[in-house]
């Protein structure tokens, strides 16, 4: 009669002639933790099947514009646990956070000072800052790429009747000096989305499904590891409670009100509006 140890070491087995050591390794480490899973929570039949079913229906709910398995990731606290075991070494570096499912378009490519938000509705405000290497040298010709939600809490890709493409989207080049700028909309939380199975997941679990308002970044410059990161707005609400586990303290930082005409027509903005600072600081790779 076959046991359950022998069925794990039969698969096991299986793998022996995998050409690819770490692919080998993977496997094989997945394999034994399924495996010791089932036995540990007496997996039924109806549970596994179950399971079938919700992986099915999250690959049907994909498409060229949501990503629910990076949805399901991320609410399961991989995506986040994933960033912190390959983490920056040096502390002194920019923390990475999650990419979060909406990446799925190109920036377009925009001048310093410009602003994303092609709606203008929302708060208006200016965000600023330097890019730098972990000596404190800076970093010219860094690349930023940004992307957010609108005021409602919606990305571009999200709502293609409402919203034109490349709205809250913006690939911007750090000047001589590693310093950047570009206007836009102060962010708002809003909840990641609840019509596929990730949603049905978090109402059986009794899970709210919001976000902190936050504006994405993904850092680059030559020599240096990338860093993909969020700049979440200080004060909002669930910045202890983030569907995805993904606020650090470091990232949170003061939209501070500004009422100064004279610096609202220098950035390009009505006045009054919010300037948030939000320096960046990369590895060297």
């Amino acid at each position: 009669m076959t046991t359950e140890d022998a069925v794990t070491a039969e698969a096991v087995d299986s793998l022996r002639g995998t050409d690819d050591p770490r692919l080998r390794e993977l496997l094989v480490a997945l394999i034994r933790q399924l495996h010791a899973f089932t036995r540990e929570t007496r997996l039924t039949r109806r549970e596994w099947e179950a399971a079938i079913a919700f992986l099915t229906e999250a690959g049907r709910t994909c498409t060229d514009t949501r990503q629910e398995f990076i949805l399901l990731s991320d609410v399961l606290g991989l995506s986040m646990l994933v960033e912190t075991v390959n983490g920056h070494s040096d502390p002194g570096s920019t923390e990475s956070t999650v990419l979060g499912p909406f990446h799925m378009t190109e920036s377009p490519v925009r001048e310093l000072g410009a602003g994303i938000d092609l709606v203008g509705v929302g708060e208006p405000c200016v965000i600023s800052g330097v890019v730098r290497s972990a000596d404190g040298t800076p970093l010219p010709g860094a690349v930023l790429d940004v992307w957010q939600a609108d005021p409602h809490g919606f990305y571009d890709v999200q709502q293609p009747d409402v919203q034109p493409a490349g709205n809250g989207r913006g690939l911007f080049t750090a000047d001589g000096e590693g310093r950047f700028r570009f206007r836009t909309c102060v962010p708002s939380a809003y909840p990641i989305p609840t019509d596929g199975p990730v949603g049905a997941l978090l109402k059986a679990t009794g899970r709210h499904p919001y976000r902190p308002a936050h504006i994405h970044f993904i850092v680059s410059a030559a020599g240096h590891a990338p860093v993909t990161t969020h700049v979440f707005v200080a004060g909002g609400e669930y910045l202890d409670s983030d569907a995805v586990f993904a606020v650090k303290e470091s990232l949170v930082k003061d939209f501070t009100p500004a009422d100064d005409p004279a610096l609202a027509a220098e950035y390009g903005v009505p006045n009054p509006f919010r300037h948030a600072r939000f320096d960046l600081v990369l590895e060297r790779s």
